[in-house]
């Protein structure tokens, strides 16, 4: 009896060599490769990135930890605070351990299933059911199966699923390392911001303080007959709007502090000393390394994030169109169905194995669903290319402007120097009598309106920098347990993703 009951289950087995065979021999749908008119295989993608100063800037790779270039302990450690504790990176972490736990959903489709069942109730089942017309008895009545099937993925469905679900998974990882080095830049922006505004604070009061000593030698020569008040009221009208400056810049540095407070979920009163007492600006002194335009292009992930959605969508045309195909399943079934008393006896015996087609004929719009794919395909390339010139565009333009702005600045510091040298000269001539107060005044202004100049033009040149960085895109490929990686093995163990190989051919037509 027990022999009979596993016949069934047993005899499966000499087809599975077959269902594995048949499980790999057709894929519906295209199969992914970069189209060769994508943008990023235009020359435009592939030429050196325009609006690069050989002075300035390098050919060489971007480091991975660009923010190391700025030689500064404090804001290493920042950084790596950042990377362990911003929220952005948490919902990063998140999003990606839930995308690959769908991965292992979509990897779980499809071959061998089985389930059981018991059933024992007491019951009057109908005579006429069975052609008779005499009243059944009341009888305890048992059921007890076991069966398994096996779906044979013969037009290539749920691998498409596979596919499309491991470039999503792919999608979002690279969506995780944009938020990655979005947050770095935040940081160091934020920092670099808060050391700038303190530097022209300490500037501004310099300024304030060196123009209130010309006014007391303004009043001294007056009390002396070698001036008058209205010298006196000229020079106090500029230390008060010298001083009327002093907010601003204190506001600046406080908002800084918030910023980088939240960065690194603190609170701002729990900044770090250093980063409080931080007065000069953290600079890269050595041309920044920036690549060339096919490098940019592989390293910004959101380019490699629209690459992947690209790849989803072409996969899901090939899910779309297997929806058309029928079901092909092998299955095998064993177990006791009677009366309760009876159950384990041969009359109760049963058992079936066999094939099954299940076909749901192609209608209720699933031919549109199919266009539909298609389509959605056509936007993802159309995004997949905006998001090449916007790389492109952006990288171009914090170059021309750090060029720019690194132009400015060192005019502005070589007339520093001038101002600097006609101040004292100026200013010693007045005290001697060769010159007036007006002209002393003026040189005084200048200077510490060139003074404030320069070290605004600076906090721009640094503001630039982080900016650039950003828009090559660096700072995600350091160390896999650090940021989104690390949140994500702690969060979930990912899930084996099959190779997805680079987008879209012309679809096999559907019956």
């Amino acid at each position: 009896m027990k022999m009979s009951r596993a016949l069934p289950l047993l005899s499966l087995l000499p087809l599975l060599p077959l269902a594995v065979a048949l499980n790999g021999c057709m894929n519906v749908g295209p199969n992914y490769s970069l189209p060769k008119q994508a943008l990023v295989n235009a020359p435009l993608a592939n030429a050196p990135i325009e609006g690069a100063d050989a002075k300035l800037t390098t050919r060489q790779n971007v480091p991975a930890v660009w923010w190391k270039l700025y030689d500064d302990p404090v804001l290493n450690s920042l950084v790596d605070e950042a990377l362990q504790s911003n929220t952005d990176l948490r919902v990063a972490a998140a999003n990606l351990a839930r995308s690959r736990e769908a991965l292992g959903v979509a990897q779980a489709q499809g071959g061998f299933s089985g389930k059981s069942s018991v059933l024992l109730e007491r019951a009057q089942e109908s005579a006429e059911q069975y052609l008779l017309t005499q009243k059944l008895p009341v009888v305890n009545e048992g059921d007890i199966g076991i069966s398994i099937s096996y779906e044979i993925d013969l037009f290539g469905k749920l691998r498409r699923g596979v596919e499309a679900a491991s470039a999503d998974t792919e999608s979002v990882q690279a969506a995780g390392d944009l938020a990655r080095i979005t947050v770095v830049a935040d940081v160091v922006r934020s920092y670099v911001e808060q050391c700038s505004a303190a530097e022209e604070l300490r500037i501004a009061q310099q300024s304030l303080a060196l123009q209130k000593e010309r006014v007391d030698v303004s009043r001294r020569l007056r009390d002396a007959g070698r001036g008058n008040q209205t010298e006196v009221t000229r020079g106090q009208t500029q230390v008060d709007t010298l001083a009327a400056d002093i907010p601003r810049y204190t506001a600046r540095r406080q908002i800084a502090q918030y910023r980088l407070a939240a960065l690194l979920a603190r609170a701002p009163s729990d900044l770090p000393p250093a980063v409080l007492a931080c007065s000069k600006l953290p600079q890269i002194r050595q041309p920044i390394p920036v690549g060339d335009g096919a490098a940019l292009l592989k390293r910004r992930p959101d380019v490699r994030e629209a690459e992947r959605q690209l790849a989803a969508s072409t996969a899901r045309i090939g899910v779309a169109t297997g929806a058309l195909y029928p079901t092909v399943s092998i299955g095998a079934s064993t177990g006791l169905t009677g009366i309760l008393e009876d159950l384990g006896t041969s009359p109760t015996a049963r058992w079936a194995f066999g094939p099954l087609i299940s076909w749901t004929f192609p209608t209720n719009g699933a031919r549109g669903r199919v266009r539909e794919a298609e389509a959605s395909s056509y936007v993802a390339l159309a995004k997949f290319d905006g998001v090449v010139l916007t790389a492109l565009r952006e990288t171009e333009t914090s170059l021309a402007t750090y060029a720019s702005d690194y132009a400015r600045a060192d005019a502005l510091r070589a007339a520093l120097k001038s101002a600097t040298e006609s101040a004292d000269e100026t200013h010693r001539l007045y005290r001697a009598g060769r010159e007036s107060f007006i002209s002393d005044l003026d040189a005084t202004r200048t200077l510490t309106s060139t003074k404030s100049q320069v070290a605004a033009a600076e906090g721009q040149v640094a503001i630039d920098q982080v900016n650039l960085f950003l828009a090559l895109g660096g700072g995600w490929e350091t160390d896999a347990q650090t940021a989104v990686g690390a949140a994500v093995s702690n969060a979930a163990t990912p899930a084996a993703a099959a190779p997805v190989k680079p987008v879209p051919t012309a679809a096999t037509k559907a019956p």
